[in-house]
Parts: C-alpha cells; structure tokens; sequence
C-alpha cells in the first residue's frame, strides 16, 4: 500500500498508509489529520488546502480551473498549493509529501 507523509502544523512529521483511490483529504481524515474539508470534498471550499513538496508538484496532475479558482481562496498560498480533495492517491504518488498549512480560510463560516 502506497503511503505518504504529513508535515503537520507545528512541523512533526506523519507517515501514513494511503490507500489507492482515496483523496489525502480522505486520507487525512483516516489518519486524524488536522484537514477541516468543509465541503467534504464537493470543490466548494478551500478548507482542505496543503502545500506540496516541491519534489512532487510536478508529478501531479494538472488542477481544473474550478480547483485554481478555490485555492484563490486558500490561506497561505504557496506556489506548490493545491486542494487535498483534489489529489487522489495512486501507486505513483506512494512517498507523497505533504504539508498542512498553518490556518484556513473558510468563508463559509
């Protein structure tokens, strides 16, 4: 099984499992990440915002227009940002790095 690490808020580092076909945002849930996903994944919100390791930003797909519009959104935007709803594991992501973002933005609130 694929796994992938969480630099979380205050820099501790988390390797977990990351099963093929889950989001990280669903993966951070499994695993009690600190990633609030407020729209549960529908791209309506940018709650669920990470920052990329440079290393693996290049690996990823593309984002849709609708996932740039959001990240607009994001707290703390960095140039490897990206939704974790977006980003669903595959064998080709196992050692994805990811860090958690020190605050969200959440305009629904």
């Amino acid at each position: 099984m694929p796994k992938m690490t969480f630099i979380e808020r205050d820099g501790a580092l988390r390797e977990v499992e990351a099963p093929v076909g889950l989001s990280v945002l669903e993966v951070a849930h499994k695993h009690g990440i600190d990633i609030e996903g407020a729209c549960e994944g529908s791209l309506a919100c940018s709650t669920c915002h990470v920052i990329i390791d440079p290393e693996w930003f290049g690996k990823l797909k593309e984002p849709s227009e609708d996932e740039e519009d959001m990240l607009d959104l994001a707290f703390g935007l960095e140039k490897t940002s990206r939704l974790g709803c977006q980003i669903v594991i595959s064998e080709a992501l196992d050692g994805l790095v990811v860090r958690v973002p020190s605050g969200t933005r959440n305009a629904s609130k």
